[in-house]
């Protein structure tokens, strides 16, 4: 990356990782099934809007997944499946590993939230691995979510470290799944994955639509109205 891309990214107005996840919660429906992936994803846990009824699944088997506990009240033998404490919500439950893949392949769940590498203007994932040396083995379970969930929604920085867009026209790093996440929230802007490509949903104030082309290097269709 150039000097000069480097100063124009650094002075982008980003969302915070906060501000990010109050972005999602404020729009996973009332009563949804979700599945928050490892990373940024398990913030939106914090910031479902009061009075809203929304029940988290994990896949190491529990539904009815709560909030991050306070300071000094972690369980760590209630964690979720990146090994963070969580709480439990009344009537929450716990199940066989087995039961819980059930319920991601079985279509279940109304909405998973990811993080990712790269995704395909069509919404094609790579989400598990660089390929590179020492990285992540095996998929886990993010291929049964990104293809068993009803809405596949990513969470995730707009470019790399050195200025390059994960979004892309064709993903390069190995595939999660195909065609399948349908929005992506990113520190930038929030868009849509369309059979015809990207559309624009919300631009953060202070970039202006073609600056957001010229970052991501690809066609945005604009905002409907």
């Amino acid at each position: 990356m150039s000097a000069i891309l480097d100063i124009q990214t650094s002075a982008l107005p980003r969302r915070s990782k906060t501000d990010l996840a109050k972005l999602v919660a404020r729009d996973i429906h009332d009563g949804a099934v979700v599945n928050l992936g490892i990373g940024q994803p398990t913030l939106v846990a914090n910031h479902i809007p009061m009075g809203r009824e929304v029940i988290f699944h994990s896949e190491n088997g529990i539904l009815g997944m709560g909030p991050a506990p306070a300071e000094g009240e972690e369980d760590y033998d209630l964690i979720n499946a990146g090994k963070q404490p969580v709480t439990l919500v009344d009537g929450g439950c716990f199940f066989h590993h087995a039961d819980s893949f059930a319920m991601m392949r079985g279509g279940h769940l109304d909405i998973c939230v990811l993080g990712a590498f790269q995704v395909s203007v069509t919404g094609d994932l790579a989400n598990w691995t660089t390929g590179e040396a020492g990285a992540v083995p095996a998929v886990g379970g993010a291929m049964d979510l990104a293809v068993g969930a009803k809405q596949t929604w990513v969470m995730m920085d707009l470019l790399t470290k050195d200025g390059k867009s994960k979004i892309v026209d064709r993903c390069t790093y190995p595939l999660t799944g195909l065609a399948c996440v349908k929005r992506i929230y990113s520190d930038l802007a929030t868009l849509a994955c369309t059979s015809d490509g990207l559309r624009l949903i919300e631009l953060v104030p202070g970039i202006s639509h073609d600056e957001l082309e010229k970052l991501i290097g690809l066609p945005v269709a604009p905002l409907k109205r």
